[in-house]
């Protein structure tokens, strides 16, 4: 089994606080003594020698940028946008980092085609050893402020970014998680463009309104790339039972978020993560499960380190290694060993197949 993690802001922890993602969580912990700086960002649980070893074979990295609201105490505050242009260049910034980390080790492989995609998975294949495996890093942008105008998405495309959640918070693209809006004539403009490239619109954090719309006119494929079932957490983060099930209607997947603030309505930030069970986690893919009437509609987006760390995540999970747990506890609850391969990975690859360019 290997597993896909469908959400990880890898250049965000980078440049915002120096994190290397080529060194383990451990080393990171072990740099970062501060207690108000962890208590601002979180005991780190991800690292490349942790994900290899935890068999994530793939991940969905983020170029994330955030609107400045003025505040200056949250895990992104200094990591904000003003503008178009401040966002274009945040976003350039982890661009190049991307590049440069899969310049730098012979582990990370940035994925751009099925090429890529059948190479990184060939290194993971029954007879190859612990040192033969390598991750595919696959280039999300979690809001589309940096990209300027809707045409200039071709340029995004060309330097390797494959899926794109228009909002965040509100946008100039569509409305977000605490703005609710509709898509934007900006936004209908941008989805149009990336059906030309048949990239992949991630509706994670798209207000509601901009969801349902985004599902009726974006004929290209879909994805949700971590949300959790609003039945879980009642915000307008999350989708509610009519979105998931236009979500599975389009064939598209959705990715748990392991955050126990996402897993319940109880949980609060400073309450000890043992409230919150790795069964939750469980529970929450197979309400996915029930409510579309299979497997094939539900995988895995931690959003580790997004904002939060190891002090808020399920009881059980300490780093990105522990997200085997979650495909052995599936397989203790009854589900066949196919629908377990397909929640950890399979539904995400599928995804990716229908997506990415032959080479």
């Amino acid at each position: 089994m290997i597993i896909v993690d469908a959400h990880e802001d890898i250049a965000y922890n980078a440049l915002c606080y120096g994190r290397d993602y080529r060194r383990s969580a451990l080393e990171t912990r072990k740099l970062e003594t501060d207690p108000d700086v962890i208590a601002r960002r979180g005991t780190a649980t991800i690292g490349l020698p942790d994900a290899l070893l935890g068999r994530v074979a793939l991940v969905f990295s983020t170029i994330f940028v955030a609107p400045d609201d003025g505040e200056a105490n949250k895990a992104w505050s200094n990591f904000t946008y003003k503008t178009p242009e401040q966002a274009n260049k945040l976003g350039n910034d982890q661009l190049d980092y991307y590049n440069r980390i899969s310049d730098e080790s012979d582990k990370i492989r940035l994925v751009k085609t099925n090429a890529d995609l059948d190479a990184v998975l060939q290194t993971w294949e029954d007879g190859k050893t612990t040192g033969d495996h390598k991750q595919g890093l696959v280039l999300l942008m979690e809001n589309a402020d940096p990209i300027l105008e809707p045409r200039q998405f071709e340029e995004w495309y060309e330097r390797g970014v494959r899926i794109v959640g228009p909002a965040w918070a509100g946008t100039r693209y569509a409305g977000g998680t605490g703005n609710p809006g509709p898509l934007t004539k900006l936004g209908y403009e941008l989805l149009n463009v990336m059906a030309d490239f048949n990239a992949i619109l991630d509706l994670s954090h798209l207000a509601e309104e901009a969801c349902l719309q985004a599902l009726d006119h974006y004929e290209g494929i879909i994805i949700a790339s971590h949300s959790n079932p609003r039945t879980f957490r009642n915000t307008d983060r999350h989708l509610t039972d009519t979105m998931i099930r236009q979500l599975a209607e389009r064939d598209g997947v959705m990715g748990i978020v392991l955050f126990n603030r996402f897993l319940s309505d109880e949980w609060t930030s400073g309450d000890p993560k043992s409230k919150i069970p790795l069964t939750r986690v469980l529970d929450a893919i197979d309400y996915v499960c029930q409510l579309t009437g299979s497997a094939a509609h539900v995988g895995i987006g931690t959003d580790f380190d997004g904002g939060f760390g190891q002090e808020s995540i399920p009881e059980d999970l300490d780093t990105v290694t522990d997200l085997l747990k979650i495909g052995d506890a599936l397989k203790l609850r009854g589900y066949a060993p196919a629908d377990v391969e397909a929640i950890m990975g399979g539904n995400m690859i599928r995804k990716l197949r229908q997506a990415l360019p032959a080479s």
